[in-house]
């Protein structure tokens, strides 16, 4: 046998929820639920090839609608991590791009997606032992 293989220690960090106050926390719960969206992580996926124009976006994504599409862009636009330009053609023309802030998202939705990939089969274990156990309910 070879030596042990050396675990990485892991450096929490410790929140004290009484000094960071309520707001820090709800602004923080707003970020997360803006990152943490489905259809974020989704146009986010796609706009790191490149621009593309809504309409070609839309169709990149399977199922999103019209009305999420545009919600889902004006919220990363509003939080700095899409750029929205217009190009006064005939027809209009509006492409939309990642910015520094949106680039920077990439790599934490990497990380987040390979864990999901190595854990999934584990928790659908986990999910249908639960379910046996509680007769499925929730």
């Amino acid at each position: 046998m070879g030596k042990p293989m050396a675990v990485p220690e892991l450096k929490l960090v410790e929140i004290d929820y009484a000094h960071e106050g309520a707001e820090n926390c709800r602004a923080l719960g707003q970020i997360f639920d803006r990152i943490g969206d489905k259809w974020t992580i989704m146009v986010v996926g796609v706009l790191s090839h490149g621009p593309l124009r809504f309409n070609a976006l839309q169709r990149a994504i399977p199922g999103i609608s019209h009305r999420m599409l545009t919600i889902t862009l004006r919220g990363l636009e509003r939080d700095g991590m899409v750029k929205r330009t217009s190009f006064a053609t005939i027809p209009p023309r509006v492409d939309y791009e990642l910015t520094e802030r949106g680039q920077s998202l990439q790599q934490p939705l990497q990380t987040l997606a390979s864990w999901v990939r190595s854990q999934q089969p584990g928790i659908k274990e986990s999910q249908r032992i639960y379910d046996e156990k509680s007769g499925g309910e929730d």
